[in-house]
């Protein structure tokens, strides 16, 4: 079993940044990769961003060179930062785990932040 919990979502105007944070919990074997998707209304969950154990990351297109995903291993939590947001990124953020290496596949999720940019 592994438990996510989410912070760092907000209200923020175009062109700000947020830094959402995932702190991590229990097996370590089912933490190989973590990442982050986010959903907007009205639209399918979306892949952004994830990490695998050996630092080896992958971005979704509309994020690249703005979000930039790193872990801390001695806190168990990863960060996902995101600059230059635009109206386009509101969605909730929900952080993911997988036992998989360099996966987006999820095995556990935490329970979503918001994230509201304003144009």
């Amino acid at each position: 079993q592994v438990q996510l919990v989410e912070s760092g979502g907000g209200l923020v105007q175009a062109g700000g940044s947020l830094r959402l944070s995932c702190a991590a919990s229990g097996s370590i074997f089912s933490r190989n990769t973590m990442g982050w998707y986010r959903q907007a209304p009205g639209k399918q969950r979306e892949l952004v961003a994830f990490i695998s154990n050996d630092g080896s990351t992958k971005y979704t297109d509309s994020v690249k060179g703005r979000f930039t995903i790193n872990g801390d291993n001695n806190k168990n939590t990863v960060y996902l930062q995101m600059n230059s947001l635009k109206a386009e990124d509101t969605a909730v953020y929900y952080c993911y785990s997988s036992g998989g290496y360099y996966s987006a596949l999820a095995d556990y999720w935490g329970q979503g932040t918001q994230v509201t940019v304003s144009s």
